[in-house]
């Protein structure tokens, strides 16, 4: 994406980093200054929703699984006091389910880590009547099997016996299915 592609950092450059890898916390944070944000961080769900409340920043990037909670709890308050913030929700533990909840919520964009800063910025500030380029890795076929296997379970409030009956597949099949890691 080239540069006359990408929005500018409006007047108000406050970014709220909410992640509870302390390290990658202070590296992403020290990265998006060098790009001309104001960061704040936080390290929980609490804190982040705290800073939200009082500050609500114009740039967000918030982690989805975090130790006090679920990182779409800041979302949805960001969204109250900042309808027009631009946010990027990361998650080591990406599933279609869980950006379909993000972006629900009001999420700008869904990265899965590791994304680099390069990545969070040109998520920030893509223009929203823009299409994203081609992945340049796409998901593999077994992968994508298992984002639908897992969307339906969460549909299903995880019930193992309702998603099996949903997806015709029988109900040990499908526990031995969800009790593996995610293809890539």
């Amino acid at each position: 994406m080239s540069d006359e592609e990408l929005g500018e950092i409006g007047e108000d450059k406050s970014l709220l980093l909410v992640d509870d890898d302390e390290p990658f916390l202070r590296r992403l944070s020290r990265a998006m200054e060098k790009r001309g944000f104001e960061p704040e961080m936080a390290g929980s769900v609490t804190a982040g929703k705290a800073i939200a409340t009082a500050r609500p920043p114009a740039y967000a990037v918030i982690d989805l699984r975090l130790d006090d909670g679920n990182g779409l709890d800041v979302v949805e308050v960001i969204r109250e006091k900042r309808p027009d913030a631009r946010v990027v929700v990361l998650t080591g533990y990406g599933a279609i389910a869980t950006a379909v909840a993000a972006v629900k919520l009001g999420a700008t964009d869904y990265l899965s880590k590791p994304a680099d800063a390069n990545d969070i910025t040109n998520a920030l500030l893509a223009q929203p009547d823009e299409l994203p380029p081609p992945p340049e890795n796409p998901m593999s076929a077994d992968r994508v099997r298992w984002e639908h296997i897992q969307r339906v379970y969460e549909l299903c409030d995880r019930n193992v016996s309702e998603t099996a009956r949903r997806l015709n597949m029988h109900r040990r099949t499908l526990q031995r299915i969800l009790a593996k890691r995610s293809p890539k």
